[in-house]
């Protein structure tokens, strides 16, 4: 901070705070300050979902100080980011992912052969993909041995690049269900995990699996609603809790503090997952008018993971790349996802951005954009889906987001303008998290 405390430069000689104050009343900019400025030629409101021109960014430490229209000087001790061929954005906020793995033909395999700590090597360089893509924040829906944790809090103590990690832990789901760990594997290895292992059979069990979440370090909670496309194991949309336990899942949720997500493809366990209070709907496939009515009334989200349908849709048409048991569920449900986003989108229902990758690859984030572009949803509203409302239902608006001042600086930006080359997604020319320039 400069000594000279001459009327132009009196914000300097004073604590950050009050500065700030000033700047807020009198409308001056603290450029002498600023750690370092952006001028961005074009910036994404995402509370309103349209573009401002010619702006500036101010960002101080790890926070975005302000944001204001025209390019403001740059001061001595400053450093200037020129962004004006540019669209900035909120960093991309990827409300499903799974960071442990990425699906191949050997992915089943591979589990009777890698330990922990081979997935949470592989998943420190997906996390760094995942960055370089745009995506400054992403909510992990389940993860094996608490590999998720460990990825989260190796980024967050700056051992290795990677977005803001929420993860769920290990998925919870019933004996048999979408969940259960020892689904397809032979009798001897086929025993009978109970709450610590995420299987829940019975009132009590949810509880005490929610609270293994929280010892584990868990941040929200993932549950099954209905069968899934890749266990090994018959139904993809059957329901498989008891409504009792989806009330029990969702007491012991609020108990401590965690959102719930349910995964879900078929209509019944969708809807008792929604009426149970469940946060948001992972999948939604099979959804129907009631159901989308219902999601309505109860303020429940949908996270439609566009492009994990369709990957898993292209691979089973690949002979050996799933099994006969997953071939014919990645048949029937990954073609339907896409068109279900687009009467979900139509019907009102409140859409946040995710791609369960961890399926398709990581670091392909982006294209969930242009498929829900192609499906009816206009650039700048899939946008807003991954930034303001992602946040909001991460329960994280008050920080993340949008560009305004107070929340993290997490910026990213592309060389042109995105809503009229959706192929830009997929080009990211700059990527900040925290304060930190990463490209």
């Amino acid at each position: 901070m400069r000594n000279d405390c001459s009327p132009s430069v009196l914000p300097t000689c004073l604590p950050r705070f009050v500065a700030g104050a000033l700047v807020a009343f009198f409308g001056l900019i603290p450029v002498a300050y600023a750690d370092t400025i952006i001028h961005a030629g074009r910036v994404f409101d995402a509370t309103s979902a349209t573009m401002l021109k010619e702006q500036t960014l101010i960002v101080s430490d790890d926070r975005i100080v302000s944001r204001s229209t025209g390019y403001s000087p740059v001061g001595a001790g400053v450093t200037l980011i020129d962004l004006r061929d540019s669209t900035v954005m909120p960093g991309w906020i990827d409300m499903h992912v799974h960071l442990d793995g990425e699906l191949s033909p050997a992915a089943y395999s591979e589990r009777f052969r890698f330990g922990p700590a081979d997935s949470a090597l592989r998943g420190a360089a997906y996390a760094e993909r995942t960055l370089m893509a745009g995506f400054t924040t992403v909510r992990d829906l389940g993860t094996r041995d608490g590999v998720a944790q460990s990825i989260r809090d190796a980024i967050a103590a700056g051992y290795t690049k990677g977005p803001r990690v929420f993860t769920a832990g290990k998925a919870l789901g019933t004996t048999g269900g979408h969940a259960d760990p020892t689904n397809g594997v032979r009798a001897e290895l086929r025993v009978d995990p109970g709450p610590a292992e995420g299987v829940v059979n019975g009132v009590e069990d949810a509880f005490k699996a929610v609270r293994q979440r929280y010892k584990e370090g868990s941040d929200l909670i993932k549950l099954t609603a209905t069968g899934g496309v890749l266990s090994q194991a018959k139904s993809g949309d059957n329901p498989q809790f008891t409504e009792a336990e989806l009330a029990a899942i969702i007491a012991a949720a609020g108990d401590y503090g965690f959102r719930v997500a349910a995964h879900a493809h078929g209509i019944k366990g969708m809807q008792r997952a929604i009426r149970a209070g469940v946060d948001s709907i992972e999948h939604g496939t099979f959804m129907d008018a009631d159901t989308m009515r219902l999601m309505k009334k109860m303020g429940t989200y949908y996270v439609p993971t566009i492009m994990a349908g369709q990957f898993v849709a292209q691979k089973a048409e690949q002979p050996g790349y799933f099994s006969e048991l997953v071939r014919p569920k990645a048949r029937a449900i990954g073609p339907t996802i896409q068109n279900t986003f687009a009467r979900a989108y139509k019907a009102g229902v409140k859409i946040a951005f995710g791609t369960d990758t961890g399926v398709s690859a990581h670091g392909d984030n982006w294209q969930e954009f242009q498929l829900m572009i192609e499906a009816g949803m206009p650039a700048l509203v899939a946008l807003q889906s991954a930034t303001r409302n992602a946040a909001q239902l991460l329960d994280q608006w008050d920080q993340l987001g949008s560009l305004d001042a107070g929340k993290y600086a997490d910026i990213v930006a592309v060389q042109g303008k995105i809503e009229e080359t959706p192929e830009l997604f997929g080009n990211v020319s700059f990527v900040m998290k925290n304060g930190v320039r990463y490209r």
